[in-house]
Parts: C-alpha cells; structure tokens; sequence
C-alpha cells in the first residue's frame, strides 16, 4: 500500500505537522528523507530496509560515500543530500553555544562536541577558545591522528589560543573505539597543555572524552 493510501494520522509527513519531529520513529523521518519508495516498497518500508542494513540511523548516517551509494534507493544524489542535512545540523549546534552570553550550560557545549567529533573515523583533538567570560571565541581542530593516536603540540595550542586572545579553553577528542574512558595518556597531555597554557593566564575548563554515551568530563573526574 502507498503511503498517500494510509490514514492520515499514520503518514510520516501529517504526522510530523500534527505532532512534531520527535513524535516519529527513524524510519519515519528517513522515509521523509527519501520521499519516494522503490518498485514494491514504500518509503517507510524502504527506510526500516536501509536501517537494519547499516544497523541503525547513526550508522547509516556515518556511512562511507561507496557504502551509502551502494544500497538500493540511494545513490550519490542522496548522499550528498544527507552531507547538506548533517552540516546545517552541525552548524545549528555550534549556534546553539552562546557567542554573546557566558557560556553557563554545559549542555551546549557537550551537544555541540559530540555533533562534531562523535562519529569520526580517526582520533581528532579539538578545543572551543573562550574569553574571560566564558563566552565562545571560535572551535579549532588542533590535531587529527590514526585511529589510535593524534599529535598535539602544546606550543600549537598556545599559539592559537592568543590568537583567540583567549581567557580558557575547553579540549575534546573522540575515542573511534567508542569507549568514551580516558587513559594515562589523556591525562598527561591535559597537564602538559594545561602547565603551557597557565603560563600564558589561560584556563582549561574541561577536557571532555566522547565515545558511545555520555561524554567523560575531566572536570567531573576532579582530574583539571
């Protein structure tokens, strides 16, 4: 049966006006995505098909171009159409971190973070500079290694955060393991950033760690 077919409570679009966005499942939102269906399957059919090939929305959505394009009702059209959607997603998260206004809820910041680093294949260190205030400067990829390792310099880093003319710092780096605990080596490198930028009066606020689940905060652990 065609989705038009349906009742109109039961189709993803009416649903999503009369209910809002998080009222539908992830095969109605990527039903919305795909708008058409293939010979014998509806959008939705097809969706709830595509999810349980990749294992799920995160998966699919983090797909490699030749992976995406390979699955049926897919194609580079629409991979380059879920590459459009995910940056203004990212680009609406790095607008929800106040610019204007301290920087006072750390769920922004975390939100943010986990948009922009979460789903990485390789192990990439990034900072969010600040003022005095807290308010958000800018957000720099400092380093971007293998899959086990990155580089960071400490001078690099100092160097950047004058740039900013920056009052402290927040660090994060992605674990494409997906654990999400800090090791020994974290934890050196934190002080070693964390002596060299004292030494220019700049703060480290937190050093967030994010794999599956919630990120690990170095300022929870009592580790800055």
């Amino acid at each position: 049966m065609r989705i038009k077919d349906w009742p109109e409570d039961e189709r993803p679009r009416e649903k999503l006006l009369a209910r809002g966005a998080a009222a539908l499942s992830d095969a109605e939102l990527l039903a919305i995505f795909l708008r058409t269906g293939v010979a014998g399957k509806s959008a939705v059919d097809l969706a709830r098909e595509l999810l349980a090939r990749f294992g799920g929305l995160r998966k699919l959505l983090s797909a490699a171009e030749d992976e995406f394009c390979a699955a049926k009702g897919l194609g580079r059209a629409k991979y380059v159409q879920m590459q459009a959607v995910l940056e203004i997603a990212r680009r609406h998260l790095a607008e929800a971190l106040p610019r204007k206004t301290p920087l006072s809820d750390p769920r922004a910041a975390r939100a943010y973070l986990i948009g922009r680093l979460r789903d990485l294949e390789h192990e990439t260190f990034a900072a969010v500079f600040l003022d005095t205030q807290h308010r958000v400067l800018g957000f720099e990829v400092l380093a971007t290694g293998t899959l086990n390792a990155a580089s960071v310099y400490p001078r690099e880093v100092v160097k950047t955060a004058l740039r900013y003319n920056a009052g402290a710092v927040i660090f994060a780096h992605n674990h494409p393991s997906g654990v999400a605990e800090p090791s020994a080596a974290d934890r050196a490198l934190t002080q070693r950033l964390k002596d060299a930028l004292a030494l220019v009066e700049v703060r480290v606020l937190d050093h967030f760690v994010i794999g599956e689940g919630e990120p690990a905060s170095f300022a929870e652990h009592g580790w800055l």
